[in-house]
């Protein structure tokens, strides 16, 4: 398999008001594409602040790509259960022609049940509606017909070979594989109840299996695994960080009737799958996923640690300049020269 891709993953959860975690988010983004990251993803929320701040991607996007030049712009996902699949179609063209091409477009069938109420939508139809809307989508880019003698304008372009498909299992993997889209990984999934102690390798390898078992002969996989990874210069700081945010994650656990093991830092690292620590830590952490081996592209976010805004960007210089050549993954000249210069500007 080609060098691994390393991509900066954020659901834009800093704690300040909507319009500085905007303004913070497009500096994290800037900073991994000085970096040498290949990809920013974005993640979509509807109503809930604390689970994710941006409600519509496209718009946000549209902005980065006018401040950016090279990083590829990706959703990770558009909740496609709660959306008008030719609006969808029609706001991912317009993305696409404004960042010069450099789109990649996510979708997912996930968001809370209360919020799919709002949009007049049952969540128990998620999953029939999600494949009935991404038909719609698929469509629309293909130039097909569409209700009402109309055609999509402008033109998709290459959008439909730029898909992806979130899923946790293995069914869901078998749709994207036969698709032939991109196949998006969680950075953490809850346990069998028959398996608590499984590894999130253990659950996820039989996804990529039964998605790579169903893709087209010919049509080159796509499997991006999302990943918890929060990089220090000092491992007492990268814990401290870890702890706060952890320990604020397992409360919003308890309070939705889920038992968690808070025994210690570690049982919470293990719990949601958190790679942590100095550089060293997080090379020794990542190299034990096995889940990792059969990925194209590996995308790193600090949730659910949270660290303040400054030590994002250090961890993504971190990333970048000494976990990820060490892995043979993404840019190995990523963090020196022209490219460190950039990142001291954006600071």
């Amino acid at each position: 398999m080609a060098t691994r891709q390393i991509g900066f993953f954020t659901r834009l959860l800093d704690d300040v008001p909507a319009a500085e975690r905007y303004r913070l988010a497009l500096a994290q983004i800037r900073a991994a594409e000085a970096a040498g990251f290949h990809t920013a993803w974005v993640a979509q929320h509807h109503f809930h602040g604390d689970e994710g701040g941006l409600p519509s991607p496209f718009p946000f996007l549209s902005y980065v790509a006018a401040q950016t030049s090279a990083i590829r712009l990706a959703t990770g996902v558009v909740t496609l259960t709660m959306e008008d699949p030719i609006r969808v179609a029609e706001d991912a063209v317009v993305t696409d022609i404004l960042s010069g091409g450099r789109l990649e477009v996510g979708f997912g069938s996930g968001g809370t049940a209360q919020s799919y109420t709002a949009f007049g939508q049952n969540y128990d139809d998620r999953h029939r509606v999600f494949a009935q809307n991404l038909g719609v989508i698929k469509a629309a880019w293909s130039g097909a017909e569409l209700p009402g003698g109309n055609r999509l304008w402008p033109k998709a372009g290459g959008l439909a070979d730029r898909s992806w498909q979130a899923t946790f299992s293995t069914g869901g993997a078998a749709r994207a594989g036969r698709d032939g889209d991109g196949l998006l990984l969680s950075r953490t999934q809850p346990r069998p109840k028959d398996r608590p102690d499984a590894t999130l390798a253990e659950i996820q390898l039989p996804v990529v299996e039964a998605y790579l078992a169903a893709l087209p002969t010919g049509r080159a996989p796509r499997i991006l695994a999302s990943r918890s990874v929060f990089v220090a210069d000092d491992r007492e700081e990268a814990r401290r960080f870890a702890r706060i945010g952890l320990s604020r994650q397992a409360a919003k656990f308890r309070e939705s009737g889920h038992t968690i093991d808070e025994t210690s830092l570690d049982t919470l690292i293990r719990t949601f799958d958190v790679h942590v620590g100095t550089p060293e830590e997080v090379i020794r952490s990542l190299s034990q996923d096995q889940t990792l081996e059969h990925a194209t592209e590996i995308a790193i976010q600090v949730h659910s640690v949270d660290p303040p805004h400054a030590h994002i960007l250090r961890s993504i210089e971190l990333f970048a300049a000494e976990v990820a050549p060490a892995l043979g993954w993404g840019n190995r000249g990523a963090g020196t020269g022209p490219q460190r210069a950039a990142l001291e500007t954006i600071r």
